[in-house]
């Protein structure tokens, strides 16, 4: 197992400094720093009371918690969300209550998990022609079967 080390500043007395949680565990939890509300169906910016240095050539990905997902119906938006490794400011999460009860975050629960992932950039060529593919343009279910008031491509107004 590969290991990279991330500074972390704590921007708050309560923050919490993530840890994994089994040996083999992939991702760490991140916690919410304060007390706060997400009515149904909406969204909210949880803070984490937390700032991380990042080493060069890596990324830190938010994603969801099974649980809070499978249980209460709340999922990070932006999932995943990208920490690169030049950002200094508090780390914060969007959460979406995708239920029709107010959710209730209290200071510590656990918000999100999060994954170091090294970063490849790309190199942009632009060129006037690309090559040829069994699977062309199509896209957005082609290689699937099609089902009834399956979108057909038709343009938005």
């Amino acid at each position: 197992m590969k290991h990279i080390h991330i500074k972390i500043k704590k921007l708050h007395s309560h923050a919490v400094i993530p840890s994994y949680q089994t040996p083999q565990a992939a991702g760490f939890d991140l916690h919410a720093v304060e007390d706060s509300l997400i009515k149904a169906r909406d969204r909210g910016l949880v803070g984490t009371g937390l700032a991380f240095e990042i080493e060069s050539g890596f990324e830190v990905q938010v994603r969801p918690r099974s649980g809070l997902a499978l249980h209460n119906g709340v999922s990070v938006l932006n999932t995943p969300g990208t920490i690169d490794s030049d950002y200094r400011g508090e780390i914060k999460v969007v959460l979406i209550n995708h239920s029709n009860e107010d959710f209730h975050i209290h200071r510590g629960d656990r918000i999100a998990q999060a994954v170091v992932s090294e970063v490849t950039q790309a190199v942009f060529t632009e060129v006037q022609e690309l090559g040829q593919s069994v699977r062309g343009e199509r896209g957005f279910g082609s290689s699937g079967v099609a089902r009834k008031g399956h979108y057909q491509g038709k343009p938005l107004a």
